[in-house]
């Protein structure tokens, strides 16, 4: 088994002037100190940040509650640990990245967080000074990756020497328990664990169950992403002029959310003109005229790796809109208004659906495929359909203070020729909810 450990807790000391582990050392903290998450996010976001009153996280803090809430969830469901391949559930177990689109289909960078025992990142070749700045990862071993790309018809052999060093956590910090959550995984790996007489279970609902709540530290980290994520929209409202692209003024978003040490978009859901009818067109080269409508949804990952998943309708140029779509524009502001005001702690997910104002029935078929849904990370769980969506398969549940969910709204005739969509990303407090987004909607449309 690869055993080559770099962790914070190992020996560093005495090495021989000069020699290979002391000039690998001296890189790792060189490196370590110039950490994009130790260097921050820069003047224009911590300026835009204090201009809004955002107090800065406790990171320390943060990381110890969510490591809480992972090794509470464990308890619960008596696992030894959970198997983290995610990026995004690395991210909230570790607070540490490493190339995080791409690893989220090239599983190359792994996890085990012990319920009783360490957190051990398995980490791509030579990565192992990404995670020192957290404070949480106790170990770093070579990650064994056996996807195709790296082991090809040996994969069988790769995936036996990866599961020795998963068999071998289990066994010294399960405590006997041979039971671990596992996010996602190959049936090989499935296979291998089994015959090892390891048991895999659900490590999604493990983690989805320990993110739903969040910390105070971590609102405030939304609260930036979204100051952030906002800010970079008003770059791009202020790009919005007929012959525009849709390409081009998306990339708008791209830019201010990198300038502002974000990290990716997950979509490509911008669209203009007749473009916006039906929803879910992704963004193109189509030129954006003077009267269209442009509507677009952000689902930005943002500093600090919150996810800001906000939605407006603006109308290009400085004319007026037209009667259907301020029409539009009413229905969907409305819709938002009302079904912001049921969210409070305690209602039910289906009372909350059931009670929920809907498209009108000229629009109702068109319909956006949610009502709600959770975002922290990213989008995450629960997901509340339309009442007439719910099924036996449905799951169940009540809003409690501390989860933050998105509520949607898109507005589109059958057959007509442009929709409006709006989102607001709203937090649920002990005596209702407080909206998080800010960014106003267009004057124009709502006819004000």
């Amino acid at each position: 088994m690869d055993k080559l450990r770099f962790g914070r807790h190992r020996k560093i000391m005495p090495f021989e002037p000069g020699s290979i582990e002391a000039l690998r050392e001296a890189s790792r903290q060189k490196a370590a100190a110039l950490n994009q998450h130790v260097l921050g996010y820069g003047t224009m976001a911590e300026a835009e940040w204090a201009a809004a009153g955002i107090a800065a996280p406790d990171l320390p803090a943060m990381r110890r509650y969510r490591l809480e809430r992972i090794r509470a969830e464990l308890k619960r469901r008596d696992y030894a640990g959970a198997l983290l391949y995610d990026p995004v559930n690395i991210r909230y177990a570790t607070d540490s990245t490493n190339m995080q689109p791409w690893v989220a289909h090239n599983p190359t960078r792994h996890c085990f967080v012990a319920t009783e025992g360490p957190v051990v990142l398995f980490d791509y070749f030579s990565c192992e000074h990404l995670s020192d700045q957290a404070g949480v990862v106790d170990e770093v071993r070579p990650a064994v990756s056996w996807m195709y790309l790296y082991s090809g018809e040996l994969t069988n052999k790769k995936v036996r020497r990866w599961a020795a060093g998963i068999v071998d956590l289990v066994a010294e910090h399960g405590g006997g328990n041979r039971r671990i959550a596992v996010d996602h995984i190959n049936p090989e790996g499935v296979d291998e664990l089994a015959r090892r007489a390891i048991t895999v279970g659900n490590g999604e609902a493990v983690m989805e169950n320990a993110r739903l709540i969040k910390s105070p530290d971590e609102i405030l980290a939304m609260r930036r992403a979204i100051v952030a994520c906002e800010a970079a929209m008003g770059e791009m409202e202020a790009a919005l002029k007929p012959g525009i692209s849709e390409n081009e003024l998306w990339a708008e978003l791209h830019r201010g959310n990198i300038a502002r040490g974000g990290e990716w978009i997950e979509t490509r859901l911008l669209s203009s003109g007749p473009r916006t009818n039906p929803w879910f067109q992704e963004c193109s080269s189509r030129i954006v005229e003077d009267g269209d409508l442009v509507a677009f949804d952000t689902d930005l990952i943002g500093p600090y790796g919150f996810c800001a998943d906000l939605s407006r309708t603006w109308l290009c140029g400085d004319g007026r809109p037209s009667n259907e779509q301020r029409d539009l524009f009413r229905i969907a502001a409305d819709q938002i208004a009302n079904n912001t005001e049921l969210m409070r702690p305690g209602i039910s997910f289906r009372d909350l659906v059931e009670r929920s104002a809907v498209p009108p029935g000229d629009c109702f078929p068109a319909r956006y495929g949610v009502l709600y849904h959770g975002v922290g990370l990213a989008d995450e769980y629960p997901t509340l359909p339309h009442a007439s969506d719910w099924t036996d398969d449905t799951p169940d549940g009540v809003l409690e203070p501390g989860m933050v969910l998105c509520v949607e709204s898109y507005i589109g005739r059958l057959g007509g020729h442009e929709g409006v969509k709006i989102e607001e990303q709203v937090l649920i407090t002990e005596t209702g909810n407080e909206k998080l987004s800010n960014y106003p909607l267009d004057e124009r449309l709502l006819g004000n």
